[in-house]
């Protein structure tokens, strides 16, 4: 049997048969038949037919984004030896270290013989027909603005930095720049999030627009199966669960005090010195049962808050919630932990001095519910006094779910970790006088 003939033939056979039939080749053959992408993707990881300029990958973790999107810019590559590509990433780092070299980066899939040359120093891959790709981080609009493209793949778009708009602006000069070839196209692979851009790419029109949604289970047959079965356990049909495996892009819930496009705009820097360090922390009302939440907040010179890390701990024993807020303030050189001590009272005081004695508590109480005591947080972030030095999922799934006047529609059955960030803020930004009524152990 020919060769084009014995690819015809596996291409008709079931994905699980066709895998059988190949294990039975010899080494070269077998060698030759696996870097054939066409045998093993899924029907939803082939670039679609149609004159679409952008095609949108929007699916949960271990899909094969990656795959997909090194597949088509290898395809691109050598078939046309004048292609010149852009991969923009949200980092120079991560471009290369998932776009390039990846285990289903570009290096990693193409054969030996075509594979292309790779020079870090001048961020460029060269295949042997002489089509190139350039590397780009999301992080420096500026750097794609006059570079010209035929095509650009770009990579976890719902990451890119949305800090003053800078992902609208990466992709805008990467729009400007693609204006090679018959028909300039754009590969775009991400877990979905509500963030601008995404927002922005959905309402392109449908004859520029491709989307392929996707869940994690899709690609059960390249991923271990406790993979899959502790992801299930862990996040269940939570948001979280529903975002990062399923696939689903969350809308906001009306009515909420935090939006994800509020949230994206919050999005900086951590700041060069910080003149205060706070803990807040919202201990569990039983061993075993919610999660603690521990937060990280810092307020620089300028006035601002500024997240800093999310150290909560899942159904942790107060021994084990108290060494992680132990951890939080040593890792942090925090000033103050602020702790909610309506559930323990005294109790939480002494767990936390077990773990620490020299840790500088604050109890504090409250008199009113989670909502009302987020609600003045709530406007600092709309007047741009906090920001987020990170991305934070679980804890801004939880900021999502407060309900202004309402009740708590977010993950899980209460926001801990968005009542600690509550703690925090107030402790660092809010007036005293209009702070809740503390006491100092």
């Amino acid at each position: 049997m020919q060769r084009s003939d014995r690819l015809a033939w596996l291409l008709s056979l079931p994905l699980r048969e066709r895998r059988r039939r190949v294990r039975e080749l010899s080494e070269a053959e077998q060698a030759e038949f696996l870097t054939h992408w066409r045998l093993w993707a899924r029907p939803e990881q082939l670039a679609p037919p149609g004159d679409w300029r952008t095609w949108l990958v929007m699916a949960g973790r271990g899909f094969g984004k990656t795959r997909a999107g090194a597949e088509w810019v290898r395809s691109i590559a050598e078939s046309d030896p004048a292609a010149r590509i852009a991969l923009v990433g949200a980092t120079l780092p991560e471009v290369r270290a998932v776009m390039v070299e990846g285990e289903s980066g570009l290096l990693a899939i193409c054969p030996a013989r075509r594979a292309p040359g790779f020079e870090p120093s001048l961020r460029r891959l060269v295949w042997p027909n002489g089509a190139q790709a350039l590397l780009y981080s999301a992080g420096e609009p500026e750097s794609l603005r006059g570079p010209q493209h035929s095509h650009a793949w770009c990579d976890e778009i719902a990451k890119w930095d949305n800090a003053a708009g800078k992902a609208g602006r990466t992709w805008d000069n990467l729009l400007f720049g693609l204006r090679l070839g018959d028909r300039a196209r754009a590969m775009a692979t991400t877990t979905p999030r509500a963030v601008p851009l995404v927002q922005r790419l959905l309402c392109e029109p449908d004859d520029d627009l491709v989307i392929t949604r996707g869940r994690t289970e899709d690609n059960r047959d390249n991923l271990p199966p406790s993979y899959l079965r502790d992801m299930r356990r862990s996040f269940g049909k939570s948001l979280l669960g529903r975002q990062e495996l399923d696939g689903e892009l969350l809308d906001d819930i009306e009515g909420a005090l935090w939006t994800r496009a509020l949230i994206e705009a919050c999005r900086a820097s951590p700041p060069a010195e910080a003149v205060r360090v706070v803990i807040g922390v919202d201990p569990p009302a039983s061993a075993g049962g919610d999660a603690c939440g521990i937060v990280v907040a810092a307020r620089c010179a300028e006035g601002r808050g500024h997240i800093l890390a999310d150290a909560s701990v899942e159904k942790a024993s107060p021994e084990r919630w108290a060494r992680a807020v132990a951890g939080a303030a040593a890792a942090w050189r925090a000033d103050r932990v602020v702790a909610e001590a309506n559930q323990g009272g005294a109790m939480v005081a002494s767990v936390l001095r077990a773990a620490d004695v020299t840790l500088p508590i604050r109890l504090v109480h409250a008199s009113r519910g989670k909502v009302a005591r987020a609600e003045p947080v709530a406007a600092l972030y709309e007047a741009g006094k906090v920001r987020h030095a990170g991305h934070f999922p679980a804890l801004e799934d939880e900021l999502c779910g407060l309900i202004a006047g309402g009740t708590y529609q977010g993950p899980g059955r209460s926001p801990d970790r968005a009542d600690a960030l509550v703690w925090a803020i107030t402790e660092l930004l809010l007036d005293r006088a209009a702070a809740p009524r503390v006491r100092t152990t």
